[in-house]
């Protein structure tokens, strides 16, 4: 049995803002079956609390950063949960990460080191009798864990893996707040936690951290160019041996179809276009469910979204983000009736759009995995993705060979341009007119793997490499 603390600033189902989440909620779980003991360690949002009432606290952590802090011990699901009671740090209202102005809390470098201090001293001492062989750490925000480790002399005892779930995030605080964060100034310099004249939580992780992992093998290797490591591609070329890329999964009974076979799809996409207002067509219903951003290139969509309309394909669109591109898209549903747009986000009508789409589009500039596009797969739901990221290494497109060999899942395009994206929609549009090869790729796509059960041997055996001789 390995004993491992997962360490996460958010995490499924008590407190959600991105794919970091759902991973940190599903990996306990899904380890339990490859004799990994993992307990995960969450800040005490407002959120985490309530659906942690009647938590018996388990260590006292003292003065932590300006206030009393204490860890109890909870549960997540059928795991242990570890909750950093820190009223001081984290009991306020709204976003776990912005105040109400919409920026960074300013003392979220305080918060997060925090977390990784506690993390650290578990690590070090141990909690209720049972202590962790490795850490596993999640983003910026658990990034300073190895360097307090190193602090406290417990680095030679504990393993410590850092995933990066989006490097676009780096937890960036002034040089004068070393001493606040209880940084040794040795570390401060350009082959240390020092960026940009800066310290940056997760480079500090991805020097000291023993292993570094992120959300699938094609975003590993697009970190370590220019174009995709946000400043930190050469120290992850210098650490190019100690990084791998591990697919995330999804949920399999939160994302189970209402149907067995491609099928039992049409009374779904029935329901959804009556639901949408959107008119009977002969062309494909594509949904959308991101935020709005370039990143996610939807400005692409919308400039070639009279392209799929010409075709006869419809569009259905929740989401949120960017208020040009909510403007954009809203506009859009006026002019046209084969357009839909909700502009939020509503769990449960998500699921209808996965169910009754026929494509589900995800034209990401950049893509660290992805979890929508495996939603579709799951579904039938053809994903049309970038050939990016965890896009590339979990669509198989329908090329001329991937039609020919009858392995095809779904539709790739690139570079991430409108005029690409064009001329994917209009390939799909075209193979729309093919029943029998889009009902084939709809069995493909149904019976991919899209489950933790390959991802977590792979990360059971990572943290067999990491557990260290004392």
């Amino acid at each position: 049995m390995t004993r491992v603390l997962s360490v996460a600033s958010e995490c499924v189902p008590l407190v959600k803002t991105g794919g970091l989440a759902d991973v940190a909620g599903a990996l306990p779980g899904a380890l339990a079956a490859c004799n990994v003991d993992m307990r995960t360690l969450l800040p005490g949002y407002p959120a985490v609390m309530a659906g942690s009432a009647g938590a018996q606290v388990v260590a006292d952590l003292g003065d932590l950063f300006g206030g009393p802090a204490t860890v109890r011990r909870a549960g997540l699901g059928d795991q242990v949960l570890y909750v950093l009671d820190a009223p001081h740090l984290y009991d306020r209202a709204g976003s776990i990460y912005l105040g109400p102005d919409g920026k960074d809390w300013p003392d979220n470098p305080e918060r997060f080191a925090a977390l990784s201090w506690a993390a650290a001293h578990i690590a070090a001492e141990g909690i209720e009798g049972w202590s962790p062989e490795v850490l596993h750490l999640h983003d910026w925000q658990a990034g300073l864990a190895p360097v307090y480790l190193h602090g406290i002399g417990a680095a030679g005892r504990v393993g410590t893996l850092l995933t990066i779930h989006n490097i676009a995030f780096q937890g960036l605080a002034p040089e004068n707040r070393l001493e606040a964060l209880r940084l040794p100034r040795s570390w401060y310099n350009p082959g240390g936690i020092e960026y940009y004249g800066q310290i940056s939580a997760l480079k500090a992780g991805l020097i000291a951290a023993d292993k570094i992992s992120t959300v699938s093998p094609t975003y590993a290797s697009e970190l370590m160019t220019p174009e995709f490591g946000m400043g930190l591609d050469g120290v992850l070329r210098d650490r190019q041996a100690d990084l791998s890329g591990i697919l995330n999964g999804i949920d399999l009974d939160v994302w189970t179809p209402p149907y067995n076979s491609p099928g039992g799809k049409a009374p779904m996409t029935r329901a959804l276009r009556e639901e949408l207002g959107l008119p009977e067509c002969d062309g494909p219903l594509c949904v959308v469910i991101s935020r709005l951003t370039e990143q996610k290139g939807l400005d692409l969509l919308l400039n070639v979204l009279p392209t799929l309309l010409a075709a006869g394909g419809q569009l259905a669109l929740l989401g949120s983000g960017d208020a040009r591109l909510e403007a954009g898209f809203r506009d859009a549903a006026e002019r046209h009736s084969g357009v839909s747009v909700r502009i939020g986000y509503d769990e449960a009508l998500a699921h209808r759009l996965i169910a009754g789409g026929d494509v589900i589009l995800v034209p990401s500039r950049f893509e660290p995995c992805g979890l929508t596009q495996l939603y579709g797969l799951r579904f039938g739901t053809l994903p049309l993705v970038a050939l990016t990221g965890g896009l590339a290494d979990t669509v198989i497109p329908a090329s001329p060979a991937g039609l020919a060999a009858r392995v095809a899942t779904g539709f790739q395009f690139a570079p991430v341009t409108a005029n690409c994206l064009r001329g994917a929609l209009m390939r799909m549009c075209a193979l729309w007119q093919s029943p029998q090869d889009w009902q084939k790729m709809m069995e493909n796509a149904m019976a991919h793997p899209v489950g933790w059960d390959q991802s977590a041997r792979t990360y059971a055996a990572l943290y067999q490499t990491l557990k260290k001789v004392t």
